[in-house]
């Protein structure tokens, strides 16, 4: 080779070099403002909550308050709110990713007759506004199952959430039916099948589905305002809002209720981030 083409070559690859690192640069200094952009709400809430109303309706921003609403804020009952939000919360994640994760196995790899019906009344129900049937599902936690005003009153209509189990059906549905065969050649029954063949084949999907119940029932705000009457029974985000309508200035004791209410949500996401990755790209190459 001459010395004019190596020459070329060395240029070649310096270049090249030199714009992908140009590049990679301008890539992390925009991903670093696109972050502060997001994180810069969340940084106001949580200094807001150590903050007087003064000072939030202040021109001159404080950047670094040291004044809590947090004691105000639990001579209500917080405690009970933040206690009833996240067992709510937690109650409908277990039972929705039981319920879906056998129903989704059931309608992929089962054969009995209505199948295709029954899976057409899930995806129909999908695009069914809550609201359209949240007078019956009051009429039904109060009069028939006498539930009314009661945590298990907005826990049981969640456990039946149609897009879970769409979910759970298409992550079962990668599961080779060859599999399933052999566990059953070996003697395996139905449960055991399901427990040391089936569940860790779908765990990313679970733990998809666990982040997607929880900030569901989490937010399900109307739910909750319908279904919760008495003080000692509301949630967090409905105590909240209930605490804005009785001191509607004093945004520092909402912001400190807003921040108590993310910090569950950050936890969840956080012990599910694994799994929730894994799910949505399983679901992203099947797709």
């Amino acid at each position: 080779m001459s010395a004019k083409a190596t020459t070329l070559k060395v240029s070649k690859h310096t270049d090249l070099t030199g714009t992908s690192t140009g590049y990679k640069v301008f890539a992390v200094i925009v991903l670093i403002l696109v972050a502060l952009f997001f994180l810069f709400p969340l940084y106001w809430i949580a200094t807001g909550s150590f903050k007087p109303i003064l000072e939030i309706t202040s021109r001159t921003p404080v950047w670094f308050p040291q004044n809590p609403n947090y004691t105000k804020l639990f001579n209500n009952p917080a405690w009970r709110w933040l206690f009833n939000i996240v067992f709510i919360s937690a109650v409908a994640m277990l039972l929705t990713c039981i319920t879906a994760s056998l129903a989704g196995y059931a309608l992929a790899k089962k054969r009995f007759i209505g199948r295709t019906v029954l899976f057409t009344i899930i995806i129909c129900a999908m695009a069914l506004p809550k609201q359209v049937i949240v007078i019956p599902l009051n009429q039904e936690m109060t009069q028939i199952f006498h539930l009314n005003d009661t945590l298990w009153a907005v826990i049981l209509p969640t456990v039946g959430w149609p897009f879970g189990v769409f979910l759970m059906k298409q992550f079962a549905e990668t599961i080779p039916t060859e599999i399933l065969e052999a566990a059953r050649v070996d003697g395996a029954g139905e449960v055991r099948t399901f427990l040391t063949v089936v569940l860790p084949m779908i765990k990313p999907g679970i733990g998809a589905l666990a982040i997607f119940t929880f900030v569901n029932t989490w937010n399900d705000y109307f739910l909750q305002l319908v279904m919760l009457t008495s003080r000692e029974s509301w949630t967090l985000p409905l105590g909240i809002a209930k605490l804005q309508g009785e001191m509607a200035q004093d945004y520092g004791l909402i912001m400190a209720g807003a921040a108590l209410a993310s910090i569950p949500i950050i936890i969840v996401f956080i012990a599910f981030q694994k799994y929730f990755t894994q799910g949505i790209a399983m679901g992203a190459v099947k797709g």
